[in-house]
C-alpha cells in the first residue's frame, strides 16, 4: 500500500510570516494537530505542531505574560528542515520513519509541492485495516517451519472449507529463526472445523490453544 492510497489532501497550511496567534487558532478551530509551513510555490519550508505552539504562548501561571509572543511570525518556533514523504512511498516504510524519528506527522511531497499529509492516525487506521480487525471473524495463530511454501500450504486449509481470509500477517517465533508464526484472520465466527484440520494436518497452534479436541 502506497502513502497517496491514505493520505489527507485537504491540508491546512500558513506562511512563514503568518503569526502564532493564528496557527494556535487554526489548530483549535479544525481540531488539527500539526500544519505544514509553505512558501508562495507551496514549498514546504517548516511544520508547526500543536506542542510549539502551546509552549510559544505565555504561561497562565506567568504575573507578567507577554502577549506579544503571539503575534511574532510562524517561522520563530517553526520545525525546519522537514522530513517529508512521496506519494509512492510504502506505508509501512513510512511507519518506520515515524517510529525511527519519534514524529507525529509527515507532509508528501511531489515535485517539491505539498499534495498531502500522513499522520500516526492514518497509520493506526491503515493498520486496522490490513490486520483486518474492522471485518467480524475469527484469529487463528499458527506456528510453522521457517521454510519456503509453508505460507500457501497453511492457507489451502482454509480453501478447502470455503473460508474466507481477510489478511495474513508473518512474524518471528521468539528468537528461533528457524520457525516463524502466521497470523490469520478468517471471516467465519466458527473456527472449530478449522481448528481441527489444521491440527489434523499436524500444525501447532498458538491461539486459539485452549479449546480441546472435539469428540467424534
Amino acid at each position: 500500500m502506497h502513502v497517496e492510497e491514505i493520505m489527507n489532501r485537504n491540508v491546512l497550511t500558513l506562511r512563514p510570516t503568518d503569526s502564532i496567534e493564528k496557527a494556535h487558532q487554526l489548530l483549535i478551530d479544525h481540531k488539527i494537530r500539526h500544519i505544514p509551513i509553505v512558501n508562495e510555490d507551496k514549498f514546504v519550508v517548516g511544520i508547526v505542531s500543536d506542542r510549539d505552539v502551546r509552549d510559544a504562548r505565555p504561561s497562565i501561571l506567568s504575573s507578567n505574560p507577554d502577549e506579544h509572543v503571539l503575534k511574532r511570525e510562524i517561522s520563530s518556533i517553526m520545525t525546519s528542515p522537514v522530513i517529508t514523504a512521496h506519494p509512492l512511498d510504502f506505508v509501512e516504510e513510512v511507519a518506520r520513519i515515524f517510529y525511527d524519528r519519534e514524529i507525529a506527522c509527515l507532509p508528501v511531497i511531489s515535485n517539491d509541492k505539498l499534495v498531502g499529509v500522513i499522520t500516526e492516525k492514518d497509520l493506526l487506521y491503515t493498520l486496522i485495516q490490513l490486520t483486518g480487525t474492522h471485518v467480524q471473524g475469527s484469529h487463528i495463530e499458527i506456528k510453522v517451519p521457517h521454510r519456503p511454501g509453508i505460507l500457501p500450504e497453511v492457507a489451502s486449509v482454509f480453501g478447502k472449507r470455503d473460508v474466507n481470509i481477510s489478511s495474513v500477517l508473518v512474524y518471528p517465533f521468539k528468537d528461533e529463526p528457524d520457525y516463524k508464526i502466521l497470523v490469520f484472520r478468517v471471516q467465519t465466527m466458527n473456527p472449530l472445523p478449522i481448528i481441527r484440520d489444521l491440527r489434523d494436518a499436524g500444525y501447532e497452534l498458538m491461539w486459539p490453544n485452549n479449546i480441546p479436541e472435539p469428540r467424534l
